[in-house]
């Protein structure tokens, strides 16, 4: 199958009549559905129901679950966190391991369970990643690594980029998605100083955009999602990115910024550290070291904006989820999650708020 991309994709199996609404029940009732789709792909027709293990929840967006004894894993997508519809929304995410294939820095793309009755979302079956989530500071050298090897990739012409979002103003782009989130900040942030903190930094925001409109922006094939905890670091010591859901084409100040911010790297419980200037500084140079002179050069005077940009877009997903997770039926319900990473992330949420600072730590 060739997608408008032009990147060759894997199969899919057959469509399971017709989707309905994302919103995705339980997932022990989805397996039986899950695994009936599953058979059908090739490769996959020995698969009992038993060896289908799901996996301890790590995030809000999906659920993961093992296929034993095959090194592999389904990804099924719990809602869209770009508002797209379930077949856009599997197409767009099969894309994103399909672009960053090349890098090996991310798992491979093994098949495609198409939605439909039962699995509602579809699913993506895709190499199980054996490793270890990150110990920060030190495998902030391996992120720095693989953050240049991905940027590094080759970027298509803009008419092949679709169905990925193209951000040749990747400041527009990045104010576009904080545009989308901040009618949530004045319900979920109830704290005055932090509100107009965070008010002041979207002004800031809208005026930096405006200033740089139409100026060249260094452009790449980028993670967005790149907190340290969707990083696994592998036996030979790389940092293998595993959540790709939002990759875009836009600045890599973007992914440098998301990985080192004091929102981030708090964010996975399983990574929890604050880094220092120092450490942050530190992990910037390394990675600007790996790109040449030249994009290093282009790339210094976005590094401190994008920092803040990126601490806006963080905080207004918070301000997003705060609210939608309390409303009954909606698909970011926290309903169905483990209640001990809803209060850990409740917990995140409120110290982000709490804290206010958008640049606690600039790059040395």
């Amino acid at each position: 199958m060739i997608c408008r991309g032009g990147t060759k994709l894997p199969p899919a199996g057959p469509p399971w009549d017709e989707p309905q609404a994302m919103g995705a029940p339980p997932l022990q009732h989805r397996l039986d559905q899950l695994h009936r789709a599953l058979v059908t792909l090739a490769g996959f027709a020995d698969v009992a129901v038993a060896a289908l293990q799901p996996l301890a929840h790590q995030g809000v967006a999906h659920d993961h679950i093992r296929i034993g004894g095959l090194k592999a894993l389904m990804r099924v997508p719990r809602l869209s966190q770009f508002r797209l519809e379930p077949r856009a929304n599997l197409a767009y995410q099969a894309q994103c391991f399909a672009r960053a294939e090349a890098s090996q820095r991310t798992p491979h793309l093994i098949a495609i369970i198409q939605p439909g009755r039962g699995v509602e979302h579809g699913a993506l079956i895709v190499e199980e990643i054996e490793g270890s989530p990150p110990l920060l500071p030190s495998d902030l050298q391996a992120l720095a690594e693989t953050f240049a090897v991905v940027h590094g990739l080759a970027l298509p012409p803009p008419a092949l980029r679709p169905p990925l979002a193209d951000h040749p103003d990747a400041v527009a782009g990045t104010l576009g998605f904080i545009e989308a989130q901040a009618p949530y900040l004045e319900r979920a942030v109830t704290n005055r100083a932090a509100r107009r903190q965070i008010e002041a930094e979207l002004a800031w925001a809208r005026e930096f955009a405006d200033t740089v409109r139409g100026r060249e922006q260094p452009q790449a094939l980028v993670l967005t999602d790149a907190h340290p905890g969707n990083f696994l670091v592998d036996r030979r010591g790389r940092a293998i990115f595993v959540d790709l859901e939002k990759a875009v084409y836009g600045s890599p100040a973007a992914d440098l910024a998301h990985a080192s911010l004091y929102t981030s790297t708090l964010w996975d419980r399983r990574v929890a550290a604050v880094l220092t200037r120092d450490e942050v500084g530190d992990f910037y140079r390394r990675y600007l070291s790996h790109i040449g002179r030249r994009p290093a050069a282009a790339l210094a005077p976005w590094l401190m904006p994008f920092r803040r940009l990126i601490w806006l877009r963080t905080t207004s997903w918070c301000a997003r989820w705060a609210v939608l997770s309390a409303e009954p039926g909606s698909d970011w319900s926290a309903a169905a999650l483990p209640a001990d990473l809803i209060a850990y992330t409740r917990s995140r949420i409120a110290d982000a708020f709490r804290h206010g600072h958008p640049h606690r730590f600039a790059p040395g």
